[in-house]
């Protein structure tokens, strides 16, 4: 049976931009490259590189996926009928489906002979499930001192895998916006950053990244994700003598009404632009706006705040 819209329910439809931007099926192997670019004459370049061969990692279980999901189809569309994220993060990390992805990743990670690299592996390779599982509930619940924070970009990135791969099932044509602009409408996990896409019919149009499964949904720009203010933002970026004034590919939009922030990737000025890699890579303007007090709510699952 076709549904017959009115004249103004054409016209809505017809301005209103798509709510999602679906990444890439290859999304973990451009993470890694990207990683790997930055990482040239960085600072935390050997941090950027370990992170890089976790992605190729996360990049083979998603491409072979140790498990399907763990959420049957009829709670899916109850949870979307509801408005509820269908893969919801608080719940599924204590039911632990995603623990044989940690497993997964652990048996494909090549382990270094000694160094602190491989003391932290041994701690995760010898732990009990009901431990690893405690930490991952730490993570997602930003409890950082209840967890190693050498441990936590190898939870970190069996948990991004897991909830991408279950991610990529989902009937994302029907996913709704959350509860707050800054919440994933797939799995409720907050945005790691913001994306103004350069192409197409998202061209100019600003998603946000999730920092779990990587969905991406559109929120209008110049408006606070956090306190939806639009009063006084202004956009700081790492003083860089190969951009123009304003045209930074990596921007923070700051709010004073609530003293937070969230980093911006502008893929015009740099269409290889990536949402985690640039995060890690621009730690630098972090801590620049945590000095001048402003305080960063978006979690980046593969580092622990003071544990780079």
């Amino acid at each position: 049976m076709s549904t017959i819209l009115e004249p103004g329910q054409i016209e809505a439809s017809a301005v209103m931009p798509p709510f999602l931007h679906q990444p890439a099926d290859n999304l973990f192997e451009l993470r890694a490259a990207r990683l790997e670019q930055l990482a040239e004459g960085h600072a935390l370049g050997d941090y950027l590189r370990l992170v890089a061969r976790l992605c190729r990692v996360q990049q083979q279980l998603l491409d072979n996926p140790p498990s399907g999901v763990p959420v049957a189809e009829q709670r899916q569309r109850l949870c979307i009928s509801h408005g509820l994220p269908p893969l919801a993060a608080d719940s599924l990390v204590r039911e632990g489906p995603w623990l044989v992805w940690l497993q997964a990743l652990l048996d494909r990670f090549e382990v270094p002979e000694q160094g602190a690299l491989a003391d932290a592996l041994k701690v995760l390779r010898s732990s009990e499930e009901s431990q690893r599982k405690g930490w991952g509930i730490a993570l997602l619940s930003g409890q950082y001192d209840a967890l190693p924070a050498a441990l936590v970009p190898f939870i970190g990135a069996a948990l991004q895998a897991a909830w991408a791969s279950w991610r990529r099932a989902l009937p994302s044509d029907e996913l709704k916006p959350g509860s707050s602009l800054a919440q994933c409408p797939c799995c409720g996990s907050p945005a790691m950053t913001g994306l103004v896409r350069n192409r197409g019919k998202h061209n100019g149009l600003r998603y946000l990244a999730c920092s779990l499964c990587a969905c991406e949904w559109h929120v209008v720009r110049v408006k606070c994700v956090y306190c939806e203010s639009s009063k006084d933002l202004r956009y700081s970026s790492l003083e860089d003598d190969r951009h123009a004034p304003g045209k930074a590919p990596l921007r923070a939009e700051c709010c004073p009404g609530c003293n937070t922030y969230l980093k911006h990737c502008y893929l015009e000025n740099d269409a290889m632009g990536e949402a985690l890699a640039d995060d890690l890579a621009s730690l630098a303007l972090d801590i620049r706006l945590d000095d001048e007090g402003f305080h960063r709510l978006a979690p980046n699952l593969m580092l622990a705040p003071g544990g780079g």
